[in-house]
């Protein structure tokens, strides 16, 4: 059986008085949503968020992370993956870290790595209909990105899709705002710069009566975490994400 050692990568790490703008440039330029937060002897502290970082948006801001250090999901090296899916699940997090006895941090476990190898090892039962999010929430194309930056920031959803006359046409996440160079400029000062600018298109969906088999393949496909669930009539009914997924593997 394959455990936590078997996936685990390097994750760039904080400390405590770190700025915020240094955490924004490494998540803005990675591939990783989450940051681990180390003391002096490299212990763990905790980890801090994408949507931690999307508060503050100076450019040249002095805030430090420390009041955004969030309790990290923790296993060992020998902790079986399914385990470790788990802690990930309980933490609602993007990754797992692991560390030693000492809690000296040795790595971290990207949940986007774990979930092919969750989804390839059984059969997944059940359908898309009855594990997805219902009546999610939506936005515009014409939207300020100030509202949708304030929506993430207070939600804590990593992304919310676009929808134009009951249709939907893009997402857009966390990960588009914090890539956006001018955005924060648009936040800052109110500025009109509209979701359409920054959305993620073409979407990649499924329907309700789909198997969440299929959803599950679709993300691994596109290396997405969550797809809008659409009705006969094109009209957003729920979405579901790669931790929706999980619990139909992970009681």
């Amino acid at each position: 059986m394959k455990v936590a050692s078997n996936l685990m990568v390097k994750i760039p790490v904080l400390r405590y008085d770190d700025h915020v703008t240094k955490a924004r440039s490494v998540l803005r330029d990675d591939v990783f949503r989450e940051l681990y937060v180390v003391d002096e002897k490299n212990r763990l502290m905790g980890y801090l968020d994408i949507s931690d970082v999307l508060r503050v948006v100076d450019t040249k801001s002095n805030v430090t992370i420390k009041g955004f250090v969030r309790e990290a999901a923790r296993v060992t090296r020998d902790t079986p993956l399914t385990e470790v899916a788990r802690a990930i699940m309980d933490a609602y997090t993007n990754s797992a870290a692991v560390v030693d006895e000492d809690g000296v941090l040795l790595g971290g476990v990207l949940f986007s790595e774990l979930f092919p190898v969750l989804i390839s090892r059984r059969n997944i039962p059940g359908r898309v209909g009855d594990v997805m999010t219902r009546e999610p929430i939506t936005c515009a194309p014409e939207d300020p990105i100030h509202k949708i930056y304030s929506l993430i920031v207070s939600s804590g959803f990593i992304a919310f899709p676009v929808v134009q006359k009951d249709e939907v046409i893009g997402i857009i996440s966390r990960r588009d705002l914090l890539r956006a160079g001018n955005v924060r400029i648009s936040v800052k000062n109110q500025a009109d710069t509209t979701v359409d600018r920054v959305m993620t298109t073409p979407v990649v969906s499924v329907t309700p009566d789909d198997q969440v088999a299929t959803a599950a393949r679709l993300m691994v496909d596109h290396d997405i975490s969550i797809l809008p669930v659409i009705d006969e009539r094109k009209r957003i009914v729920g979405v579901i994400d790669r931790h929706d997924v999980s619990s139909c593997l992970i009681p």
